[in-house]
């Protein structure tokens, strides 16, 4: 579906800020919901963040909500990620995910499970140091 591109190269260190984007191709942008996902050494995949087709609804983890912003600019056909005060805890591989938007809505249950997300695209390495 996608590239996923971490803007800032190398590691960062705990309190510091990264943009995550999310170049998105092959599929038409103006018909899904786009979310972020991320998994940790011997973890499973942990919900992040998704926004809505139009991008009017937000929904957020817990544990970020507060720190992490996504946004969507279908112009650029891209999605991002702002990552404030990272933490060590954040360090993991970062997935972008498509969900067609009528198969459930942004703000539901089932938009944290990510068997319920239709595309994925490459992860990134989110190193944080402390």
């Amino acid at each position: 579906m996608s590239s996923c591109r971490r803007l800032g190269e190398g590691l960062v260190q705990s309190g510091e800020s990264l943009r995550l984007s999310c170049a998105i191709s092959g599929i038409n942008m103006a018909y899904y919901a786009f979310g972020w996902f991320r998994q940790a050494p011997g973890k499973e995949r942990e919900f992040i963040a998704a926004i809505s087709r139009l991008g009017t609804v937000t929904q957020y983890a817990d544990s970020v909500r507060g720190r992490f912003t996504i946004s969507r600019d279908n112009a650029k056909n891209t999605v991002y990620l702002d990552m404030n005060s990272v933490k060590p805890e954040d360090s993991a591989v970062y997935y972008c995910g498509a969900a067609y938007y009528q198969r459930w809505n942004v703000g539901s249950g089932r938009a944290m499970d990510y068997s319920e997300w239709d595309f994925w695209g490459q992860g990134t390495l989110v190193t944080v140091s402390s």
